[in-house]
């Protein structure tokens, strides 16, 4: 599930209302909901998370600039923070073993 599969099946087909039914949908789920409730569309809309993002940003005046910036300071103070230790007991070390036996350690967080 989650976005590795949607990326691998981009489109959906709705499910028939009836046998041999030629009326099927076809959604393309790249990016946003594959079957919208019209329900919930009305209440809480269907933007996706990008789009909500883009949505906010221009509801609240925040200009691309602004938004880089944060990004920036917020992956400085991360790399300040794992530097320093400060987050070594919240990043838990992962082991894999693959299929051959081979043992892979992940100790950082990106």
């Amino acid at each position: 599930g989650g976005v590795e599969s949607m990326s691998r099946a981009p489109f959906v087909m709705g499910k028939a209302t009836s046998a041999f039914s030629r009326q099927a949908e076809m959604f393309d789920t790249t990016i946003g909901w594959r079957f919208v409730n019209p329900l919930m569309a009305q209440q809480f809309g269907t933007d996706s998370m990008p789009e909500t993002a883009e949505n906010v940003a221009e509801l609240l005046k925040i200009s691309r600039e602004d938004q880089d910036s944060f990004a920036l300071r917020s992956q400085q103070r991360t790399a300040k923070a794992q530097s320093s230790g400060i987050l070594a007991e919240e990043i838990v070390p992962v082991v894999l073993k693959n299929k051959k036996g081979v043992v892979t350690e992940i100790q950082h967080d990106e």
